[in-house]
């Protein structure tokens, strides 16, 4: 079979001034200057794609927030690790966040966080021994507290563990917070993935049990999430997983939770997160967003955004 070249002759064009583009000059950066406020930081910003998404789930918060919606916050231990647990604390003080859910480690680095101002242990230079994960007071004060206060959820026990304690950082606890501000703080446990669970202490059915309690507390949370927000950020596994069982059992009893926002926020974006929470959740109605980077430069970012929007609108 012989080919001749195609020609382009007879080509079909049209004006470039007439045809929809997704970039214009007016969605550009614009120079940042020295001494200018934060608020100025975030205008400058292009208003394309991540830029964009930042400022429009910082938005939707804000509205969230101002329509007394709910906005729920799933994440993953690292968040806790990189030292965002005080951001966390001041928007459950202002109002803005109203639940929190974590994965089973979340609670192993807030309480060493609060009892002894230091977590994130060197796992390459310990396991070689099999000295990870051994930290005696970790392993035994967390499994009693779970065993004794279980009925409450694993969250709730802890953090009033915490709260009603004399650690010397405390006021670094988000599960204190939790309990403080009188909101929930559930925490979604995968046996054999923490530290805890290799302590002689470990109650499988008693940390089991407290660990439904939470489950049914989320899915509670979950149900009313019309017009809120739902953010997930840094948990690739547990928590998108959670959060489609909970959210298909709320639709399941009947409740109408559609037009919400759902956001993932991770330094690189996983199956789960991007089907679970972001694309599945939102089909048909509600928007999903996906924002990647580190957490601990994006959640700054993020949270200092929504502050500036709740000053803007009161």
């Amino acid at each position: 079979m012989k080919f001749k070249p195609l020609s382009s002759r007879g080509l079909k064009t049209y004006s470039i001034k007439g045809r929809k583009s997704k970039v214009s000059v007016g969605d550009f950066a614009t120079p940042f200057t020295a001494g200018a406020t934060f608020a100025d930081f975030m205008g400058s910003l292009p208003q394309i794609l991540g830029a964009k998404h930042l400022k429009d789930v910082a938005g939707a918060v804000v509205a969230a927030a101002r329509s007394e919606s709910t906005v729920a916050v799933g994440m993953g231990a690292h968040v806790l690790k990189v030292g965002l647990g005080p951001l966390l604390i001041d928007l459950m003080e202002r109002g803005v966040i109203q639940s929190l859910a974590l994965n089973g480690a979340g609670i192993v680095h807030d309480f060493e966080i609060a009892y002894a101002g230091c977590t994130s242990e060197d796992v390459d230079a310990e396991i070689g021994a099999g000295a990870f994960g051994m930290a005696k007071e970790t392993g035994s004060i967390l499994n009693r507290a779970i065993k004794k206060g279980g009925d409450k959820g694993i969250g709730r026990a802890v953090g009033e563990l915490i709260a009603n304690s004399r650690y010397p950082n405390k006021d670094k606890s988000v599960l204190a917070a939790c309990v403080k501000n009188d909101i929930p703080c559930t925490v979604h446990v995968a046996l054999g993935t923490d530290i805890l669970h290799i302590h002689p202490q470990m109650d499988g059915a008693a940390t089991g049990r407290a660990a439904m309690v939470d489950f049914k507390i989320f899915a509670s949370v979950v149900s009313s999430l019309e017009r809120g927000v739902y953010l997930n950020i840094g948990s690739a596994v547990i928590m998108p997983e959670v959060f489609l069982k909970a959210l298909t059992l709320a639709r399941n009893l009947g409740y109408d939770v559609k037009n919400f926002t759902t956001v993932n926020m991770d330094f690189i974006q996983h199956y789960r997160p991007l089907t679970n929470v972001v694309r599945r959740p939102t089909m048909g109605s509600g928007r999903g967003y996906s924002l990647t980077g580190h957490h601990e430069i994006m959640v700054p970012l993020l949270f200092a955004a929504i502050i500036e929007g709740l000053e803007e609108e009161g």
